[in-house]
């Protein structure tokens, strides 16, 4: 698919503020980007699902940088998913390819998607856990500090315990932990149909993490991008094993601007209280959603 200089110069705009306001998140922001392509430039051939995860490729590093930098990287979280995702990846690429083709039926099973996952995302904004209620009492606590500063400096992840069948860290005062083979099965089903939608599958895990396991959004963020991008990375291989490529320029505009959105993006988030985070992305998701189930049926 060729597109105009002048629309390869608008990309990073788009891209630049889909990523600011998903990475806090710990979404890349291609699960909107994937839709745009779509409804915007008229690209509904399986290479866009390729495309959107070189927006991955380009973009997410700069989010993993802050989240390193900032002690707030999962790394349990971040390899048990990785190892998880990579086969589904592959699967989903293979299934993209030969059922999907109808531009119509994609973008109904992106809606049903989308709205599974802005429904998690509000259910556990309304109704969060006990331990993501007293990390919202210790930041009302802080509020005019983090005004100035962010989050305190013990606000780091730290793992506690890691064994075949439990994984347990601490954040700021309190402890979470998972289950672990249950986090590798879901992450399996969640590498397919983030291969099918080309994604990586981020968008998926971060609001099952937050909403199901209960983990608060400060400590999967990382995790979960990190796993988006060697996940695109695979992603790739698969779609060019399969005659898909992406189209190189495309990705490319829109991984400038969304490198830039996702490093402020992520510096930005210890500014924002946990539940904030999650009520503005099941909203973006809800939209997006709807739009795509309607247009199904029209």
């Amino acid at each position: 698919m060729e597109v105009g200089i002048e629309v390869l110069i608008l990309l990073p705009f788009v891209s630049f503020l889909v990523a600011f306001f998903t990475a806090p998140a710990g979404v890349s922001g291609a699960f909107l980007l994937l839709p745009f392509q779509v409804s915007v430039l008229g690209f509904t051939s399986p290479s866009v699902s390729a495309t959107n995860l070189v927006y991955n490729l380009i973009a997410i590093p700069s989010g993993v940088y802050r989240y390193i930098r900032e002690g707030r990287m999962a790394w349990p979280i971040a390899s048990l998913t990785i190892l998880a995702t990579l086969p589904g990846v592959f699967i989903g690429a293979v299934i993209r390819a030969n059922y999907f083709l109808d531009p119509r039926v994609f973008k109904f099973f992106v809606g049903l998607v989308l709205l599974y996952l802005g429904l998690r995302v509000l259910i556990s904004a309304l109704r969060p856990s006990e331990k993501i209620k007293e990390l919202e009492k210790k930041f009302k606590e802080r509020i005019e500090m983090m005004k100035k500063r962010g989050l305190p400096e013990e606000a780091v992840v730290r793992t506690r315990k890691v064994s075949l069948s439990r994984i347990e860290y601490e954040f700021w005062g309190e402890i979470f932990s998972f289950n672990v083979p249950s986090l590798f099965l879901v992450s399996f089903a969640i590498g397919i149909i983030g291969g099918i939608y080309g994604i990586g599958g981020g968008a998926i895990l971060s609001p099952i993490l937050a909403s199901i396991f209960g983990l608060p959004t400060y400590t999967i963020a990382g995790a979960t991008l990190l796993g988006t991008f060697l996940t695109s990375v695979f992603g790739i291989a698969s779609y060019y094993a399969i005659n898909y490529p992406p189209n190189w320029a495309i990705g490319i505009s829109l991984g400038i601007g969304g490198f830039f959105g996702m490093y402020f993006g992520a510096r930005f988030q210890k500014y924002l209280p946990e539940r904030t985070i999650r009520f503005c992305l099941s909203a973006v998701i809800f939209v997006t959603a709807i739009n795509y189930i309607l247009q199904f049926f029209l």
